[in-house]
């Protein structure tokens, strides 16, 4: 999707090229939000940001689009593309480079709330000139100028917006839903039927307004988190001033100073001071978070009461908050399975339905004997009857109908933590009939804490955790960030670390002071003499993970314990009611992970498993024919994440791995979130064959009965436009869909 979508604006963009004459290049960086633009001449600099503003939108949105290159020449490098017009090798000397502002997220916002303000005008004067007219011509007997003037004017006002896109269609050699409805616009009103014409583009303005308001609610959602982003930064200097900085200039490894009250700018590691931090902004939850030396601070979120000094770990660009922002606007542009569907009636199908209707046209005049233009004594002309089938057999109502109900669930979803990655994962999920699940970090807390420590020979019980965590200073994993936050806590500091190696699904392998060095599962240590050492080590007792340590002078290994996530057992129980499959894929042990299954009521338990295993399960579990929902947090957990049918990553805290791979990510890292997720997702599913259902039927049903003769062409007008209004309406009900109770399945979409 990520070429397409590269592909899209880079199109639109030569469009834009193309089309001003005193453009002659433009040069874009995206990571920096930097837009320069090269022009020759004198040029309108308000009008040119208004252009270029589009094109930029449509980078932002990802929108697709179509055209030629116009044989351009591009050069890439990193996040930056020049974009120029084939010209003399002295031009570019001439041209006048020119910086223009990048739309932010809220200028996106403010722009889709004036679109579809705009839109929702236009058809109300629509719709008040059209029932003055009406009035005029049934109730008042005006002379007819004034009645014709009245239904111009709802004509010329309902379809204006229409008439701009259709005009951008042609010129690109294309033809759509926009260019039909003003064809038939004006046949109507070449056959006389001037308050018809004036009804088909009243209720086609108004569903289009419907449409851009859905949109709207999403921007609004972009924007809401955009704005919680500060845009300044206190940077520590090297002689301990503070400097205010762009947050865009930062880079990691700067410090920075947050003083209470204030949002963190960045994801960043406390190194000095002591607070606590309202997350909410990422997790939904308002509940304070400790924030001591060494523990992570997400940008965006609220530095409560504590001055702290922040070493920023990356840039604002990749921090958790932009990962959301792009996963929301990623979003919005990947098509459902069944919008690919509706996606084929664009130029051909109007090129088929304008061949369609000439074609009766014909047969109804010569072969019928109707009158090919005026009324005779036998009926409708065929010139009428053949409006009357170009207006039902429009795919309005089919176009909006898939859309306008995902754009509406990713809406609802991103309100309340659930951020969809488009519209074939809000369908996935409602297909599925077996949920795989990790245990650490998914079903569990994934805080855990050492129990105990303990050598073979006792004794060296210190040696064992100083060696532990020299390794795992430099791991990111839970198990690994609890054993190094127990040593800090007994005053044991990593040791010197020659060489260090991750063994994925294994453990660590490292060089240190005692020589080589492993910490890891047991398995890992089961070869060579040390296989009968352990083979007289029971194993640890239940509810316990156990991390052993060797190297060739020690032999030991720590004990943790987990706790079940609140919400687990309730989760598990409301999937065993909609009889949904549970499988539990963890690397623990067997004994560790039946433990938990018992408590929370787990039908199936796959235990130490390897990255590989966890895929070859999901693969098995797929080859019998069920749909698999993988809900992980783990590097571990992407290899079986890209394997399911539709996958769930835990928090907005999980590894980046783990996001990259989802289809669905719940933000407030709560398991409970799945019931919600699937809530919307069904409810999201039924909405859009209801929409199906009846754009299908509607144009199936009056296209019969046009080609028939028996339908008048208001009567095809209201029930074709109605549909499409209706399955605009029926996508907005989404917006509105209650968040179904933590103790209960999820309910019917008509909840």
């Amino acid at each position: 999707m990520a070429n397409e979508a590269d592909i899209s604006w880079t199109q639109a963009l030569a469009d834009f090229i193309a089309s001003q004459t005193a453009v002659e290049a433009v040069r874009l960086d995206t990571e920096g939000r930097r837009v320069e633009v090269a022009t020759l001449g004198p040029v309108d600099e308000t009008l040119l940001q208004q252009r270029l503003n589009e094109v930029l939108r449509l980078l932002d949105e990802n929108l697709p689009a179509s055209g030629s290159l116009h044989s351009l020449q591009i050069t890439r490098g990193g996040h930056s593309v020049l974009m120029q017009k084939p010209t003399c090798i002295t031009a570019p000397r001439f041209w006048q480079w020119r910086e223009f502002e990048w739309p932010e997220a809220e200028e996106i916002e403010r722009q889709s709330d004036e679109e579809w303000r705009k839109l929702a005008v236009q058809a109300a004067v629509c719709g008040l000139a059209l029932a003055a007219g009406w009035a005029a011509d049934r109730r008042l007997h005006a002379p007819p100028w004034l009645t014709y003037s009245l239904f111009g004017i709802s004509m010329i006002s309902g379809g204006l917006d229409a008439a701009g896109d259709a005009w951008e269609k042609l010129r690109q050699k294309q033809l759509d839903v926009h260019f039909l409805m003003l064809a038939v616009a004006a046949g109507a009103t070449a056959v006389g039927a001037w308050q018809e014409g004036a009804l088909l583009l009243l209720l086609f303005s108004t569903s289009g307004a419907l449409e851009h308001y859905v949109l709207h609610r999403t921007h609004r959602e972009i924007s809401a988190l955009t704005k919680a982003a500060p845009k300044h930064a206190h940077l520590m200097q090297p002689d301990g001033s503070v400097e205010d900085r762009p947050v865009s200039q930062l880079r990691a490894g700067d410090v920075i100073q947050v003083r209470p009250a204030e949002l963190f700018p960045v994801d960043g590691t406390v190194i000095l001071g002591d607070t606590a931090a309202d997350e909410s902004t990422l997790t939904g939850e308002s509940v304070p978070v400790d924030k001591g030396k060494d523990a992570q601070v997400f940008g965006g979120t609220l530095n409560l009461w504590g001055l702290v000094q922040v070493r920023t770990d990356r840039p604002a660009t990749q921090s958790a908050l932009a990962r959301i922002i792009s996963l929301i606007q990623t979003a919005q542009r990947m098509r459902a399975p069944s919008q690919r569907f509706t996606d084929r009636f664009g130029t051909r199908y109007t090129l088929l339905t304008l061949g369609t209707v000439l074609v009766m046209f014909l047969v109804w005049w010569l072969a019928l004997g109707a009158r090919p233009f005026t009324d005779g004594e036998s009926g409708r002309s065929a010139f009428y009857r053949a409006m009357t089938l170009l207006v039902v057999m429009s795919p309005c109502a089919l176009v909006l109908s898939i859309p306008s109900a995902i754009l509406a669930a990713i809406a609802w979803g991103a309100r309340r933590g659930i951020l969809f990655r488009g519209g074939a994962a809000i369908e996935k999920l409602a297909e599925v009939d077996t949920v795989a699940m990790d245990k650490t970090g998914t079903l569990t807390e994934g805080n855990l804490r050492v129990a105990r420590v303990e050598s073979f020979p006792a004794g060296k019980e210190t040696t064992v955790l100083q060696l532990a965590v020299t390794l795992d200073a430099h791991s990111n994993h839970p198990i690994a960030r609890a054993i190094t936050q127990h040593a800090k806590s007994l005053g044991i500091q990593p040791g010197e670390l020659l060489e260090f190696q991750s063994i994925p699904g294994q453990g660590l392998r490292g060089r240190t002071s005692d020589g080589v060095t492993y910490a890891g599962r047991r398995e890992l240590m089961s070869q060579g003499d040390f296989s009968r050492w352990l083979s007289h080590v029971p194993d640890a007792p239940p509810g316990f993970s156990e991390v052993w340590v060797l190297s060739p002078s020690t032999m030991g290994r720590v004990l943790l314990t987990d706790e079940i996530r609140e919400g687990s057992h309730a989760v598990l129980k409301a999937l065993s009611a909609e009889k949904l499959r549970t499988v539990m894929l963890t690397g623990d042990r067997r004994a560790a992970a039946i433990q938990v299954a018992q408590k929370l009521g787990v039908a199936d338990v796959r235990a130490g498993l390897h990255p590989e295993d966890k895929v070859a399960a999901i693969q098995e579990l797929t080859r019998e024919g069920h749909r698999v929902a993988m809900v992980g947090d783990g590097v571990n957990d992407a290899p079986c994440l890209a394997a399911a049918h539709v996958s769930i990553a835990m928090g907005a805290r999980g590894s980046d791995a783990a996001m990259e791979q989802a289809d669905i990510v719940l933000m407030q890292d709560r398991i409970e979130k799945l019931l919600s997720a699937r809530h919307i997702s069904a409810c999201a599913k039924a909405v859009i064959q209801q929409n199906l259902a009846i754009s299908l039927g509607s144009v199936i049903i009056m296209a019969v009965a046009a080609v028939l003769g028996v339908v008048p062409l208001t009567l095809g007008v209201l029930t074709h436009e109605g549909s499409t209004v209706i399955v605009c309406l029926n996508s907005l009900r989404l917006l509105f869909v209650k968040e179904p109770a933590l103790t209960a399945p999820a309910a019917s979409p008509d909840d």
